[in-house]
């Protein structure tokens, strides 16, 4: 059974990309995929530094992320945009993981993998100058992420008091996003 992790580059407490990667997700629930959706405020990961790596090894909430990105074949990233580009967050998430440990090969927990990419914003472009460069990243470093993405606009108009999107059009959009990967995924599994 073909397994999704959906999760949100921001750490942010009621975050807007967590708020459309768990609709996202909502989508790919189809019969024979198996969902995981993760908070990444309960990753916290010190910035990646090889001296810290050298001294310490791989801190613990950098080996359980990358333990969830092996133990899943497809992922639901919403990205915000921070000055064009990804969040330090998912960058620094994503530089711990792809270190090799004893007994793993290079880039182990990404390659392979299937990916939607999608980002949320207040402002009028929805995030999506955010999606160039982590497209650019994620095919990089192995994972095949596909042409399905969505850069949701005006986001506070379309989020409910209970952080849940609430705009039906939005919904609609971004479930068939989570529906794709789905299908992808089940397909590969064929």
């Amino acid at each position: 059974m073909p397994k999704i992790l959906a999760f949100s580059g921001s750490g942010r407490k009621n975050s807007y990309n967590f708020s459309i990667a768990k609709c996202a997700a909502k989508g790919a629930d189809i019969e024979g995929v198996e969902l995981t959706i993760i908070d990444m405020s309960e990753f916290d990961m010190p910035i990646f530094n090889e001296d810290l790596e050298a001294e310490s090894g791989m801190p613990l909430n950098a080996k359980k992320f990358k333990q969830l990105l092996m133990d899943h074949d497809g992922l639901i990233i919403a990205s915000p945009e921070y000055n064009s580009g990804y969040s330090a967050l998912l960058k620094n998430a994503i530089d711990w993981a792809s270190r090799m440990e004893d007994g793993e090969k290079p880039l182990q927990a990404f390659k392979g993998k299937h990916a939607v990419i999608i980002s949320a914003s207040p402002g009028g472009l929805g995030g999506i100058r955010g999606l160039v460069p982590l497209r650019m990243l994620l095919g990089n470093i192995g994972i095949t992420v596909l042409p399905n993405q969505l850069a949701v606009s005006g986001v506070f108009k379309l989020v409910d008091e209970q952080h849940q999107v609430s705009d039906e059009k939005t919904q609609k959009n971004l479930h068939a996003v989570g529906r794709v990967l789905a299908e992808t995924l089940l397909q590969a599994a064929k």
